[in-house]
């Protein structure tokens, strides 16, 4: 993983995204994280999604965050976006691979949006 890759990876996928919804939106800031819990990922700050892009285009948005994050080297345990509590505006697109901890409390939860915050993707049920 370079600097580059990650500049590039970030560009990719406003420009991807871009594409699909038609209009402008902007990915401000593309992180890698670790967190101390022991999840793993990254975050892509938006700007000009909303929850009615994802709802209609759930399967593209899907697609390229599953490739965004192969390019960075992030598994895709845990897909999901991040809401601005209130509205419709799409705050963070997130690929995660949860800890332990935090798999069984998002392992128990039904549906897309278990919370007003959270829109999930994807979700990897792992065997017990």
């Amino acid at each position: 993983m370079t600097l580059d890759n990650l500049l590039k990876t970030r560009a990719d996928l406003e420009e991807r995204i871009r594409k699909l919804i038609g209009r402008a939106a902007m990915i401000i800031e593309l992180d890698l994280f670790a967190l101390p819990c022991g999840c793993s990922g990254y975050t892509a700050n938006t700007r000009g999604l909303a929850l009615d892009d994802l709802e209609v285009f759930e399967e593209h948005f899907l697609k390229l965050l599953n490739e965004s994050a192969q390019a960075v080297n992030i598994s895709t345990g845990f897909v999901f976006a991040r809401i601005i509590p209130g509205t419709q505006e799409i705050a963070a697109l997130n690929v995660r691979e949860l800890c332990p901890r935090c798999y069984s409390d998002f392992a128990s939860t039904r549906g897309k949006r278990p919370r007003p915050d959270i829109y999930i993707f994807h979700l990897a049920r792992r065997k017990r």
